[in-house]
């Protein structure tokens, strides 16, 4: 499976998470009705889910994992020419 750039899932996230808070405040209002679940519509087909609610928690956990797996895969050594150097070679 393609998956998105982890920038523009943050991006959208945070999109979402702010027009949420938004239609929260004022749950009477069109607009911002509107546009909250217009965000939430991006985030769903970003994610590939159905329900913003869980293309919201699908895109944390997207970048939550890749964060922490990124943190603890050690660097690679690249030989001088720019290869992978084979292993256990410095």
């Amino acid at each position: 499976m393609l998956l998105p750039a982890k920038s523009e899932v943050a991006r959208q996230l945070r999109h979402y998470r702010a027009w949420e808070r938004s239609m929260l405040a004022s749950p009477t209002d069109v607009t911002v009705r509107t546009t909250f679940e217009d965000s939430g519509y991006t985030l769903c087909v970003l994610m590939g889910k159905r329900c913003a609610r869980e293309a919201a928690d699908a895109a944390e956990r997207y970048l939550r994992t890749n964060l922490v797996t990124h943190a603890q895969e050690p660097p690679e050594r690249l030989a001088p020419s720019g290869h992978r150097a084979p292993s256990g070679a410095a």
